[in-house]
């Protein structure tokens, strides 16, 4: 395992490389087509029942919250009536479905949003939930690689993917530009509020405008709301919503966050369970425990939803059932709901706990606050998949097919090894 050179990635507890050998370098998303995801819907009943519709929902370069929001507003509905299975990417081309609750088929003619285009596919009597679906389809192009023995690099890069490469949650999961979501979340868990409203508002990052960076860096200093709201550029909504809240109730932080919409809400305090994965993954590492290797204590995830815990009785049968690709090695993320400790990996996720100083009874109280249950999930350590890999020039193509909630920027780091920066 090769440790990250990056800052950015051991702040986020991504600090391993499955493979040894250099990287490819380039820079990904040159152009949104250079991303192109499409889910694999779970089957639905697509017959005239149901008070859902189901549109397939085609965008490129949208943020897929504000594509809802303008979508909502052409529709004349709330955008509460709006749900998906995954939260795609911006600069990509993305391919998903939606359900919109009680809207006639025709109605969808009124959109006429700037690449964005929708299709009636069905009706359900479900709507979707995040997480429904069966997996997502990738077909990724890399450009500006770095050309020596590019065709070995990739070859290595491919080998460690089908063996298996640690699952870390990607950089867009902790924000993009701003990767601030975590702190956010654990300020939320530990009941500091104002800490939380503050960060996000205030914490800028030197990717941002100088606009922006300068909106952000006052109100960190001053807490002025009235002035933040006038210095915020427009298209920064969120963080205006906040400021007008504040405006209106000085001093009303947990107000201020409970403005955001409901799901970016419950997503910032995942996103802190998201990186108490990625660091307990890591230490897995830094103890020399493997991927793929199970040890007394570990949990495993089988392909039914079934788990088990590893013991010396049951360690052969462990390691077959492994190999067969029927289980993985799983960590258990904690949240509001007691876990017995098992193994070094719970032994690990509960000394990151205690650092943080966070426990289940904060997980709770913030499934109060967000209206969200946070009980804890079981999430495999190794992210394995078959490739094809095309080499054009100085260019590599991908395509692969993952399940839902692994990351293609985690397969393409392995393959790249580059200034996270240049994923985005």
């Amino acid at each position: 395992m090769m440790p990250t050179p990056y800052p950015l990635e051991e702040e986020l507890g991504m600090r391993y490389y499955a493979s040894d050998t250099p990287g490819i370098g380039g820079r990904l998303r040159s152009m949104p087509e250079d991303f192109i995801v499409e889910e694999i819907p779970l089957p639905f009943s697509d017959t005239d029942a149901g008070p859902y519709l189901i549109c397939r929902l085609k965008k490129t370069n949208w943020e897929l919250q504000r594509a809802v929001r303008e979508i909502a507003k052409r529709l004349g509905i709330s955008h509460r009536r709006i749900a998906w299975a995954g939260t795609k990417d911006k600069n990509a081309v993305t391919i998903q479905l939606i359900s919109i609750y009680d809207l006639a088929p025709e109605t969808i003619e009124r959109v006429h949003l700037k690449e964005i285009s929708l299709e009636v596919v069905g009706r359900s009597q479900h709507p979707l939930t995040l997480g429904g679906l069966a997996g997502n389809r990738f077909d990724i192009t890399i450009r500006n690689c770095i050309p020596e023995d590019l065709a070995a690099r990739v070859q290595a890069a491919t080998e460690a993917a089908a063996a298996g490469i640690p699952n870390y949650y990607g950089l867009q999961r902790f924000g993009v530009v701003r990767p601030i979501t975590h702190i956010v979340g654990e300020r939320i868990l530990r009941g500091d509020y104002e800490g939380a409203a503050v960060t996000y508002i205030g914490r800028a990052y030197p990717l941002e405008t100088e606009e922006a960076q300068w909106a952000r860096e006052q109100f960190a200093g001053t807490r002025d709301a009235r002035a933040a709201l006038a210095a915020l550029p427009i298209q920064m909504t969120y963080e205006r919503a906040m400021a007008n809240h504040l405006v209106s109730n000085p001093g009303d932080y947990a107000g201020a966050l409970q403005a955001l919409p409901p799901k970016l809400l419950s997503l910032l305090v995942s996103a802190f369970q998201s990186h108490l994965f990625n660091c307990a993954l890591s230490r897995r590492i830094d103890e020399g425990m493997l991927l793929t290797e199970p040890e007394i204590g570990d949990r495993l995830l089988f392909q039914n939803g079934r788990e088990d815990i590893v013991t010396a009785r049951n360690m052969r049968a462990a390691q077959l059932q492994i190999r067969r690709g029927r289980c993985q090695i799983a960590i258990f993320i904690p949240g509001s709901k007691p876990v017995a400790q098992n193994g070094r990996m719970d032994e690990i996720m509960q000394e990151l706990m205690q650092m943080w100083g966070v426990d289940p009874g904060d997980f709770e109280r913030a499934s109060r606050f967000v209206d969200m249950r946070f009980g804890g999930a079981l999430r495999p350590i190794a992210l394995s998949t078959d490739l094809q890999a095309e080499i054009s020039g100085d260019s590599v193509r991908l395509g692969f097919t993952l399940p839902p909630g692994h990351y293609a920027t985690t397969v393409c780091r392995e393959y790249m090894k580059a200034d996270p920066y240049v994923m985005i």
